[in-house]
């Protein structure tokens, strides 16, 4: 699906959504990793309204996040845990950059949950959340359950849950009906299934969902979703915090919101330590940072976005970007593993170059029209 800030350009589906139904504009995918955007959003809102500082440690809001520890190594096979020696900040978790990451990418990880019996991002604990740090916070980029902590954060200041607030402050106003942390049975048969590719290219059916009624919806993976509410969601950048009528930030705050947040850091290659992932760089290790939010691309990726596009993923490939400089928003949906598998990638690469082309025929068709005397 292709939209700019007026209206959907572009909307196509193929293939099934599950066995003898075939894939369309109602169909609810786990978007996994694309909540994260609605995540720092609702952040945001509350920076707009001067409720939130960004340079605000965590544990100045939410106490607990003092247990939080930097992992140093191992003694007699059990984790040496220490303080770390800098405070993490709300702009820390909003651009990766606290220390904490998730298991999928980090071998360290792996080994911390295998010793200790941590539970994971999607079990749905509470006890999930503390995942110890990897680094110092505001050393490095690192993809890890932040904007988890950050939903928790709204809670906080907020006082209701981020259920209750992501409802009345940006679906509601922005008519994302059909987004949601838990699927009502009504829909339940719009559901996609989620399809493994096995080495010898053949999809299977699996099971993967974000926690029913967990402890704790994380702001880092639990929403369900159809393309048509995301590129609403998306459209609203493109109109500088508003969409038909109804504002949700203020212009200033999208543009300090979209801005390069990474104080000199850049993604780093994402080297897998899962089999439900590929390794990931997004093209080809171009220079990428991180806003409040979202991935950043420095550069213009030729043939494709221009510099200061904004764009992530969920895990199930489930990818969306937003070029403010090209009014253009896109968002590709499937729900199959591996995540960014080199299939995936090279579909994903052709439908943005031939959106770009779209484009760019477009522009020229319009520099062809000849003026008419007034």
């Amino acid at each position: 699906m292709v939209a700019d800030s007026e209206k959907v350009k572009f909307s196509g589906a193929a293939g099934n959504a599950c066995e003898g139904v075939s894939a369309g504009e109602d169909t609810i995918f786990r978007i996994f990793s694309m909540t994260k955007a609605i995540g720092a959003t609702a952040a945001m809102i509350l920076i707009d309204r001067g409720k939130l500082e960004p340079d605000t440690p965590v544990e100045a809001i939410l106490p607990e996040y003092k247990n939080v520890r930097l992992l140093k190594g191992y003694e007699n096979g059990q984790p040496v845990l220490v303080p770390p020696t800098r405070k993490p900040l709300v702009s820390h978790l909003a651009t990766h950059t606290s220390g904490m990451e998730y298991e999928f990418w980090n071998t360290d990880v792996v080994k911390y949950m295998e010793v200790t019996g941590h539970p994971g991002v999607l079990s749905g604990l509470e006890q999930s959340l503390y995942y110890p740090l990897m680094t110092e916070p505001g050393t490095r980029w690192g993809y890890g359950p932040n904007i988890d902590w950050l939903g928790r954060i709204v809670e906080q200041i907020d006082g209701r849950s981020i259920v209750d607030f992501c409802q009345a402050e940006i679906f509601d106003p922005l008519g994302m009906s059909d987004t949601s942390f838990e699927v009502p049975a009504s829909k339940a048969d719009r559901l996609a299934d989620v399809y493994l590719r096995a080495e010898g290219g053949q999809f299977s059916a699996i099971e993967l969902n974000p926690p029913s009624c967990p402890e704790v919806y994380g702001m880092g993976h639990a929403l369900y979703g159809t393309a048509p509410d995301y590129i609403r969601f998306l459209r609203m950048f493109l109109n500088e915090g508003e969409l038909d009528g109804e504002r949700i930030l203020s212009k200033p705050s999208v543009k300090w919101m979209l801005q390069d947040h990474m104080n000199g850091l850049s993604l780093n290659r994402m080297t897998s330590a899962s089999p439900l992932t590929a390794d990931v760089e997004p093209f080809g290790g171009a220079h990428l940072t991180h806003s409040f939010g979202f991935v950043r691309n420095t550069n213009d990726i030729p043939g494709r976005r221009k510099a200061g596009s904004q764009s992530w993923a969920g895990v199930l490939n489930s990818h969306y970007w937003f070029d403010p400089t090209s009014n253009v928003a896109a968002v590709i949906m499937t729900q199959t593993l591996p995540f960014w598998e080199q299939p995936w990638d090279d579909l994903y690469a052709d439908f943005e170059k031939e959106t770009y082309r779209a484009l760019d025929g477009q522009a020229e068709k319009m520099s062809q029209v000849p003026e008419t005397a007034g």
